[in-house]
């Protein structure tokens, strides 16, 4: 059972690279992130038409989340971990959705970014990451096969970068962002990518801007969490690099993992 995540970067301006992505690949789950579009505009049918239905939580223009299962429904859980914005009266944003498919409990994420560090902004991460924790915690708790996936915006080690002075002083790499991360894998949870690639070195996001794809300057920020009952049932996983090439590709490449 391969269930993969990709930070879309805005589902309309990819569909076509990510319904290719789709037929290619053949996910039997595939989560989204950063889908930007409300929920009425979610080209639901397009996927039908492939073989793929879905869930989604949508937001106007930036954010939301989706999960779409080949050849059956996904059942939806929960959507939202309770966590209003870092603006005063802005609501909760679309970043979390979770979902059973097939016995398996899929928890879709798209955390929040921090930037700029120190602020508000970086305090509403870290304070998700802590609700998220919490809603981890409860996962664990269920002992049932549980994959926890997204766009974390955390580089968990310095191998996890092409550069470490590069982004020293970004969000993604702050102590306390990586103390927030490690303290979920002290949990119980495995990182499916580092437990394969203990040597790091393995990108998932590289940036448009100074040619960072041409020079493979990226860094890891895409991850596959699994609890102790999909860990045991883990094969393979994987990053499917050649896709962020093509013509209008997304920012971010998409990681999967293979579940016996």
């Amino acid at each position: 059972m391969r269930i993969a995540s990709f930070n879309i970067n805005g589902i309309k301006a990819r569909l076509p690279r990510l319904k290719e992505w789709l037929e290619e690949t053949r996910p039997a789950v595939a989560c989204l992130q950063e889908i930007k579009t409300q929920d009425d505009g979610f080209p639901a049918d397009e996927f039908a038409q492939i073989g793929y239905q879905a869930i989604w939580h949508g937001q106007k223009s930036f954010n939301g989340v989706a999960v779409l299962a080949d050849g059956t429904a996904p059942v939806e859980i929960k959507r939202g971990l309770g966590i209003d914005g870092p603006n005063d009266g802005e609501g909760e944003q679309a970043r979390y959705l979770e979902a059973e498919v097939n016995g398996v409990r899929i928890c879709n994420l798209y955390l929040p970014n921090g930037n700029p560090h120190p602020g508000p902004k970086f305090d509403y991460k870290l304070a998700w990451m802590q609700r998220l924790r919490a809603r981890m915690q409860e996962l664990l708790a269920m002992e049932q096969p549980c994959v926890v996936l997204g766009d974390f915006n955390v580089i968990p080690q310095d191998q996890d970068v092409w550069a470490v002075k590069a982004m020293a002083d970004d969000a993604l790499m702050q102590p306390e962002s990586r103390d927030a991360y490690a303290r979920l894998l002290g949990d119980g949870w495995t990182d499916a990518i580092a437990t394969l690639n203990p040597r790091g070195g393995v990108w998932t996001y590289w940036d448009y801007q100074a040619g960072a794809w041409q020079k493979d300057h990226g860094f890891r920020i895409d991850h596959v969490l699994l609890s102790p009952q999909a860990a045991d049932r883990l094969v393979s996983a994987g990053v499917d690099k050649p896709y962020r090439g093509r013509e209008k590709a997304s920012d971010h490449a998409p990681v999967w993992v293979e579940l016996g």
